[in-house]
C-alpha cells in the first residue's frame, strides 16, 4: 500500500464498514452463519476483504472500523487479519441485529470520542467496485461536501430499470459532479422503475454515504429521538447494554429521508451490490456459449446460464437462461429472470424450520471448523479441524456421549481434571456429563472424527465452563452460548 493511500483522509476522516447482513438472495451459497460478505465469489478475496482493501485506499487503515454481529465477529477478524495484518482495523459487534441506524451509532462512539467533527464514510461490505481511482476521486468530492455540513450519498447511473434498488432524484447542481437531492424513491415496481430510468434524473442509491459526525448526530436527535436517547446514555453504561431494546430501523428510513442539506455525488465508477445470482451472471466472465461457470461443472449444449458448484460435481445438459447453484447439501434451479425469487425460497425454508438457511455442512468457529458428515436418529458424525494453538471451550453435554478418533496431527484432550495426548489412529470416549476439552498443541492442524450418540444431538446441548475466545460460559447459558456462536464447542 502506498504512503498516499495509507495517509488518505488525514486525522479527521474515518470509515465504517457494515458487515452484518445476511445476503439471502445468494442462497444456498450465502447462509446466516456465512453470509455473502464473508464469501469469495470468484475474485480470490471475500467481499469483506475486497471492501476493506478498497476503503483503505481512501482512509487511513487505523481509522477504519468494521461493524458486524456476535455470530460473525471471529470470522470477520480472521479475514481482515489475512489481508491487513498491520492495519489496526477494529471490529465492533452488535449483540443483536438492529438494522443500519443502530449499527452506525455503535460505530460512531469511538470516532466521536476521538473527533466530534470527524468526516465519516459508511460502506456496505458486500459491494463490488473495480475502478478504485474513480472511487477515490468521488470520495474526495464527497468528503469536501461533508466537511461543509452536507450529508452526501453516491448516485449510480442506472443502466436498466431495477426493482431491487432505491432511487435518488437529482436536483440542483453543486458543481464537480455533485447535486442537491430532490427526493428518494424506495424500491419501485417495474413500470415505475422504467419511468425513472427513462427520465434521466434518477440514480440508483448505492447505500454508501459520507457525513460529518456532529451534523449526523443532530439529525438523529431530531428525527430518531429514541435512538439518540440511547446514544446519550453511553456515559452511564456501554451502548451494547441497551441495544436489544432499540427499534429495528434503517438509516435511510430513520434519518436520511427526513434530512435537509442532502447532496449526491454522481458515481463515475462501476458498482454492483451483488444482491442476486442474476448480478453474478451479468458480471461474470462468459464462455463462447454465454455461460458463466464456477467449480466442477460439466455443461453440454447449454447457453446463457450461470452454473456454480461447490464441494461436488454438477452436470447439466440442454439448459438455457437458467441459474443452477449446487452446494454439498442444497441445490437451487431457477430461470435467470426469476433470480429475485430466491428470497421467497429462503422465506419458505425458514417457515418450515429448515437448517439449510442457517449453516453449511462446514461451520467455521473461532477455534477452527467442523463438518457434519452424516446424521440420523440417535447419531451424528462430524469432522473437526483445529489449527495450531486452537482450543475448544471447556464443556460438557447433558444428552450425548462422544467418541473421538484422531485422523492427523496431535490432540491434547482434557477429561475432567486429567489430560492426555492422542496421535493418529488413537481414540477416546467421552461419556455424557463429562467435562472435556480439545486443543492443538502441535505445529500442524489436528483433524478428528467425532461420533455423537444420544437421544438429543442439537447444538444447544452444551454448557461452557471456560473459553479462551470470550464466549459466554455457565450452566444457565447453554442455549445462549450456542446461539451466540452458531453451534458446538
Amino acid at each position: 500500500m502506498t504512503e498516499t493511500a495509507c495517509c488518505a483522509g488525514g486525522k479527521g476522516r474515518y470509515a465504517l464498514i457494515l458487515a452484518g447482513g445476511s445476503g439471502t438472495r445468494l442462497w444456498p451459497l450465502s447462509r446466516t452463519l456465512l453470509p455473502k460478505q464473508l464469501l469469495d465469489l470468484g475474485e480470490g478475496e471475500t467481499l469483506l476483504q475486497s471492501t476493506a482493501l478498497r476503503v483503505c485506499e481512501s482512509f487511513a487503515p487505523d481509522h477504519v472500523l468494521v461493524i458486524t454481529n456476535e455470530e460473525h465477529r471471529f470470522e470477520v477478524r480472521t479475514q481482515l487479519q489475512a489481508v491487513l495484518p498491520d492495519a489496526g482495523t477494529r471490529v465492533l459487534a452488535e449483540p443483536v441485529g438492529k438494522n443500519t441506524l443502530p449499527a452506525i451509532m455503535l460505530g460512531l462512539e469511538p470516532i466521536v470520542a476521538a473527533d466530534p467533527k470527524a468526516v465519516v464514510g459508511v460502506f456496505p461490505a458486500d459491494h463490488r467496485i473495480r475502478d478504485h481511482k474513480a472511487l477515490q476521486a468521488a470520495m474526495d468530492r464527497a468528503a469536501a461536501l461533508a466537511g461543509e455540513g452536507w450529508f452526501v450519498t453516491f448516485g449510480i447511473p442506472p443502466h436498466a430499470p431495477e426493482t431491487g434498488y432505491g432511487y435518488i432524484h437529482r436536483g440542483e447542481p453543486l458543481g464537480q459532479g455533485a447535486h442537491k437531492v430532490a427526493g428518494f424513491t424506495e424500491k419501485p415496481d417495474l413500470p415505475t422503475a422504467e419511468k425513472l430510468v427513462a427520465g434521466g434524473e434518477h440514480f440508483w442509491n448505492s447505500g454508501m454515504f459520507v457525513f460529518r459526525a456532529d451534523k449526523f448526530l443532530a439529525a438523529v436527535a431530531a428525527h430518531a429521538p429514541a435512538i439518540y436517547s440511547w446514544w446519550e446514555s453511553r456515559g452511564e453504561r456501554p451502548l451494547t447494554a441497551g441495544y436489544a431494546g432499540l427499534p429495528d430501523i434503517s438509516v435511510d428510513y430513520g434519518v436520511v429521508e427526513k434530512m435537509d442539506d442532502i447532496a449526491m455525488v454522481e458515481a463515475p465508477f462501476d458498482w454492483d451490490d451483488l444482491g442476486s445470482w442474476e448480478a453474478l451472471y451479468r458480471l461474470g466472465k462468459k464462455d463462447g456459449t454465454g455461460c458463466v461457470t464456477t467449480g466442477e461443472v460439466l455443461a453440454l449444449d447449454c447457453a446463457d446460464s450461470l452454473f456454480f458448484s461447490q464441494g461436488s460435481s454438477l452436470a447439466v445438459a440442454g439448459v438455457k437462461d437458467m441459474i443452477v447453484i449446487q452446494t454439498r447439501d442444497a441445490t437451487l434451479v431457477c430461470p435467470v429472470a426469476e433470480a429475485q425469487r430466491v428470497k421467497d425460497v429462503v422465506g419458505r425454508l425458514k417457515s418450515q424450520g429448515s437448517k439449510l438457511v442457517e449453516a453449511h455442512v462446514t461451520v467455521r468457529r473461532p477455534w477452527g471448523s467442523y463438518t457434519v458428515l452424516e446424521g440420523g436418529p440417535g447419531y451424528k458424525i462430524k469432522r473437526i479441524e483445529v489449527p495450531p494453538a486452537g482450543r475448544l471451550s471447556l464443556q460438557m453435554h447433558h444428552h450425548r456421549a462422544e467418541h473421538w478418533v484422531v485422523v492427523s496431527g496431535t490432540a491434547l484432550v482434557q477429561l475432567g481434571d486429567k489430560e492426555r495426548i492422542l496421535i493418529e489412529n488413537q481414540s477416546v470416549d467421552i461419556p455424557k456429563g463429562t467435562v472435556h476439552r480439545l486443543s492443538n498443541p502441535g505445529k500442524i492442524p489436528v483433524e478428528i472424527i467425532e461420533i455423537q450418540s444420544g437421544p438429543y444431538l442439537e447444538e444447544d446441548d452444551i454448557v461452557r465452563f471456560d473459553d479462551v475466545y470470550g464466549r459466554k460460559v455457565g450452566e444457565g447459558g447453554a442455549k445462549a452460548a450456542a446461539a451466540e456462536d452458531g453451534g458446538d464447542s
